[in-house]
């Protein structure tokens, strides 16, 4: 009797101790989703825009912070013929470290400046994240790569609108009678509703 409820004693703290991991795990998870959804910003130049998917760390967060309640828009020039560099106008926690830059990264550099790179550079930076581009040539472009200064808006990618979907649409097509029937479009006659609004035909 005594080893029987031993096993079971045991049995009942193993199955515990696997729930709190399947929980645990969850929570990691549900962490990580969430800091994904939040963790991506869009690039605008000259009426184009390519998104950016940033690192997880206090440079970005505070920007994605920033950039919800304002869009921020800043001057940026050729530099070394391999970067657009311009200030943002404040300054961002830096982690710095001695980084090789590839094309399309965003690095922050002196915690105020914000560089968008078309070539390679050795310096100690701090990785804001990578443009997302299907080509170096189409990133180039976009840069505006060694055409001199260039406008560039920093903004929350869009994750609030509304879409209609098909079923609401037609729904609102409808056209109704004073009292709530709905109408046939090609038999209605004097007095109706559409969207809302009271028509007569």
């Amino acid at each position: 009797m005594i080893i029987l409820k031993k096993l079971l004693t045991s049995n009942l703290l193993l199955a515990t101790m696997a729930m709190l991991a399947i929980s645990c795990g969850r929570e990691k998870a549900h962490a990580q989703t969430t800091s994904q959804d939040i963790m991506e910003i869009n690039i605008t130049i000259d009426g184009k825009t390519m998104p950016v998917h940033l690192v997880d760390n206090t440079a970005t967060q505070a920007l994605v912070t920033i950039l919800q309640e304002a869009a921020i828009t800043y001057e940026a020039d050729d530099y070394g013929g391999f970067e657009k560099v311009g200030s943002l106008g404040r300054s961002l926690p830096t982690s710095n470290t001695q980084l090789t830059t590839e094309a399309g990264d965003v690095i922050l550099y002196n915690g105020n400046q914000i560089v968008l790179f078309y070539d390679k550079n050795s310096w100690d930076y701090t990785r804001l994240g990578h443009i997302n581009y299907s080509s170096l040539n189409e990133l180039k472009s976009f840069l505006k790569a060694g055409q001199g200064r260039i406008s560039v808006t920093l903004s929350v990618a869009e994750t609030t609108g509304v879409k209609q979907t098909v079923s609401q649409k037609q729904q609102a097509e409808k056209m109704y009678t004073l009292n709530g029937t709905a109408l046939n479009k090609e038999l209605m006659k004097g007095a109706f509703i559409k969207d809302g609004k009271k028509m007569v035909k």
